[in-house]
């Protein structure tokens, strides 16, 4: 039986790839990033490992659907990334997933040390590197989108704003300790 294509989502400007469908509850934050920000995107299940094809099928053909990012999260040897970077000219981000008992260092390990020549992004291991690859993604593609530039800059303030009443509440909790 041949193997399934990828699917393709129609206006996607970011791929989402996970090496399996049990990186999906950390890939959420990459997509829950893509949707705040009104940045279309797709989602591919595909393995550097046991659908070979399939990942280098998707990779190859990635630019000319639209897309102009893509974003992989895996976990263990984590080869995915680097092997979806190999395929294109579009940035790649990784992210790299807890799913050894190696707490993900083994997947950080293998996407930070991409041979010269095959560029890879790393974020931060687990859903704080996802989140940040949603970011990350959107602010490569806000250089030439004056609006997601925008929605970006907002954004920002709103983390400062949220900094800044955190500071309110601890002051104010030391200065009135039995309140």
């Amino acid at each position: 039986m041949p193997a399934k294509k990828p699917s393709r989502a129609a206006g996607a400007l970011i791929g989402v790839v996970m090496g399996s469908d049990t990186d999906l509850p950390v890939m959420t934050e990459t997509i829950k990033m893509l949707r705040r920000f009104e940045v279309p995107f797709e989602v591919e299940v595909t393995s550097a490992h046991r659908s070979p094809e399939r990942t280098h099928e998707y990779a190859r053909t990635a630019a000319c659907r639209g897309l102009k990012v893509i974003i992989v999260g895996a976990g263990g040897a984590s080869h995915l990334a680097g092997i979806v970077a190999a395929e294109t000219t579009l940035p790649v981000i990784a992210v790299p997933v807890v799913t050894t008992p190696l707490a993900g260092l083994d997947a950080l390990y293998s996407t930070v040390q991409m041979p010269t020549g095959v560029p890879v992004a790393v974020m931060a291991v687990d859903k704080p590197g996802a989140a940040n690859a949603g970011i990350y993604a959107a602010e490569i593609l806000a250089i030439s989108d004056p609006d997601l530039a925008a929605r970006l800059q907002a954004y920002k303030e709103e983390l400062a704003r949220s900094v800044a009443e955190k500071s309110a509440r601890v002051k104010q909790q030391l200065e009135n300790p039995q309140a």
